[in-house]
């Protein structure tokens, strides 16, 4: 009898062992617990673009603290788990691969980089985890069979038609183009040369630069000798400063145009009154303008942590940090990879305070706000 009671008891005590320790494997895979859901990210925090990578990581660090501060997402609260790359593709990709295979992240936000993007991807959808925000505009990664990721900023096309636009309507006929010479800058050299095709503007000079600036005085030198009636820099991180130096020596009155990724807040401070003057792609509303309910709730973020300094970098980490939140309360309280994926999917016209976001089909590709921006003497947009 006692046996006979003892053996129809195990299978209820092993369910009852069993079905709280598997419900925690699920989560603890997807990187949810009961108090937190953790997110991760791979970005420079060293290497030639480690100002955007911290301009970035402080923006999002805001959002999680703002969004904490008011009791997380459905109770639980936002944590980051972030590795450095060093703008190394390889290494986000080792970064990544490790933070899924330990089972430590539930979703990716803004890693940072076209090459390093272009390296992910691929990795990305092959095991499904959604991907939120990729730092870069390369139209080469926005594609319709991409179901995972899901991008928010304007693409390099955008900015580049854009600003060639621009330059045709002040009467441009001439143009310079150094390019990084990697992925990203090739894909805007090829943008920035098909916007010209129909603009009357012709590419006296295609020059690139090393990811390092090692061939500045080359650069320099081919710039010069080319006699252009502009200059337009497909360049970013740390090579921008000294590129925008030794052309504002050679030509003080050089037009000089970029994208919204060619200077962090951290180069155009280095720079000083040089950068005066130099038009740049804005793919989000002007970080010092209050005017913006989107801007006020940023600069009060970023003050919480202690961060007094703003920056287009920053507002961006913060903004990818807030569409990722709704994405994540969409999913419900019961979050899985698979429901964030959808719940990402589902947003129409997502408004944060003047600035939309919609996925209405793929290739997601949140927003196409693109505006022009004159940085003045003291660094920032004028008018």
């Amino acid at each position: 009898m006692l046996r006979r009671n003892f053996v129809s008891l195990v299978p209820k005590f092993a369910a009852a062992v069993a079905v709280p320790s598997f419900m925690g494997v699920v989560h603890a895979d997807e990187g949810v617990s009961a108090k937190d859901i953790t997110i991760g990210s791979s970005m420079a925090l060293s290497g030639p673009l480690a100002s955007s990578g911290k301009e970035a990581k402080a923006g999002i660090e805001a959002a999680f603290a703002q969004i904490n501060a008011k009791g997380g997402v459905h109770g639980r609260q936002l944590q980051l788990h972030i590795a450095d790359d060093g703008y190394v593709a390889t290494r986000t990709v080792d970064n990544v691969r490790k933070m899924v295979s330990d089972g430590n992240v539930l979703a990716l936000l803004s890693c940072l980089g076209t090459p390093n993007n272009a390296a992910l991807i691929p990795y990305v959808e092959e095991v499904g985890i959604p991907y939120i925000a990729p730092i870069t505009g390369a139209s080469s990664l926005r594609k319709a069979n991409m179901r995972n990721v899901f991008h928010v900023r304007a693409s390099y096309t955008d900015e580049a038609q854009r600003l060639i636009q621009r330059l045709s309507g002040m009467g441009m006929t001439s143009l310079a183009v150094v390019y990084l010479d990697n992925g990203y800058g090739r894909e805007v050299l090829a943008d920035t040369l098909k916007a010209m095709d129909t603009s009357g503007i012709k590419p006296v000079a295609q020059i690139a630069l090393d990811t390092n600036g090692k061939n500045m005085a080359e650069v320099l030198n081919q710039v010069q000798a080319a006699r252009p009636g502009a200059v337009f820099l497909a360049s970013a991180g740390s090579a921008s400063i000294p590129l925008v130096a030794g052309l504002r020596k050679q030509s003080p009155s050089m037009p000089l145009v970029g994208l919204s990724v060619t200077l962090s807040q951290d180069g155009i401070k280095e720079l000083g009154n040089a950068s005066g003057g130099i038009a740049l792609g804005m793919v989000l509303p002007d970080h010092n303008r209050t005017k913006s309910g989107l801007v006020r709730e940023y600069q009060t973020a970023m003050r919480a942590i202690g961060q007094q300094e703003f920056a287009m970098q920053s507002l961006e980490g913060y903004i990818n940090a807030r569409v990722l939140a709704e994405g994540l309360e969409r999913a419900g309280k019961d979050v899985t990879r698979a429901k964030l994926r959808s719940a990402m999917a589902s947003v129409r016209g997502l408004n944060l305070d003047g600035f939309t976001v919609d996925y209405s089909a793929p290739p997601y590709v949140g927003s196409k706000f693109v505006e022009l921006g004159v940085l003045g003497a003291n660094g920032r947009f004028m008018g």
